[in-house]
């Protein structure tokens, strides 16, 4: 068997009996970076046979640790929280999947759980999305497509780039209700609450971070007649007008034909 166990975020009073159960029986223990897992296991007394599963070998390694299970039971563990979000693990379970290998996922620690409930933010729907890209013109394009996302959304974020990453924000949602938390269930946790703005003057620490924005809640009011017009008016046939209209607004076709039907009527179109 091969057991996907969670790990502690910051506080290792945080493991769960059952992880530590785990630990016990198992031959093998899979984990992103050995020294990490090692300082873990010593915590609580526990000798295990390591083997590196990172982001850098999972594919292989994946394969290899199927045909283990074969032999020996399998620990599969991150440096923090649940292998297989934003840490190595999610190509393994595809991988066993594939190959019909029975696998467990045992519940515990995760940032995003932590942080969204911190935030005060809607909890009812929600995205995790995880890192951005680093880059950030690549970025920019990744929160433009959220841009009109209404529920609450959770992203991962680096020291070094926190800062960054909120002005690209700011400048694609405008300064939209967040919340900032760093360095989780650590000694030195902290959470920053307010405006997008408001937050940036008050981070100076270093720290993993949890971002959490509230999703837009303003609806955007089309005048459909106009866009259809200004289309029509520039060559473009009205049923393809139609069409054009629907895919950028998000307004249903049906409703946008009916429009058009009524500037047919009129002699508009």
């Amino acid at each position: 068997m091969i057991y996907f166990c969670p790990t502690p975020i910051g506080n290792l009073s945080d493991i769960t009996m059952r992880t530590l159960e785990v630990f016990e029986k198992v031959d093998v223990i899979a984990c992103e970076d050995t020294r990490v897992t090692m300082k873990l296991l010593s915590h609580f007394e526990l000798k295990k046979q390591l083997i590196a599963y990172h982001k850098f070998n999972e594919q292989e390694k994946a394969k290899e640790l199927i045909e283990l299970s074969k032999e020996k039971d399998i620990a599969l563990v991150s440096d923090a929280g649940m292998p297989g979000i934003s840490d190595p693990g999610a190509i393994l379970a595809v991988e066993l999947i594939k190959s019909g290998v029975e696998f467990c996922v045992l519940p515990g620690a995760n940032a995003a759980n932590v942080a969204l409930i911190c935030s005060g933010l809607n909890t009812d729907h929600f995205l995790f999305y995880g890192f951005l890209n680093s880059k950030s013109s690549a970025r920019v394009k990744e929160l433009e497509s959220l841009k009109s996302f209404p529920y609450t959304m959770i992203f991962y974020e680096a020291p070094h780039r926190i800062l960054k990453v909120l002005e690209d924000m700011k400048d694609v949602f405008g300064d939209r209700n967040i919340s900032v938390s760093r360095e989780l269930t650590k000694m030195y946790e902290t959470t920053y609450r307010g405006k997008i703005s408001e937050v940036m003057e008050q981070i100076f620490e270093k720290g993993e971070f949890v971002i959490v924005v509230e999703g837009n809640t303003e609806e955007e009011v089309f005048d459909i007649k106009a866009l259809l017009l200004k289309k029509i008016s520039s060559g473009i046939k009205p049923s393809q007008a139609v069409k054009q209209v629907s895919s950028e607004t998000g307004i249903n076709k049906n409703e946008v034909y009916k429009v058009s039907l009524e500037l047919k009527e009129n002699g508009d179109a």
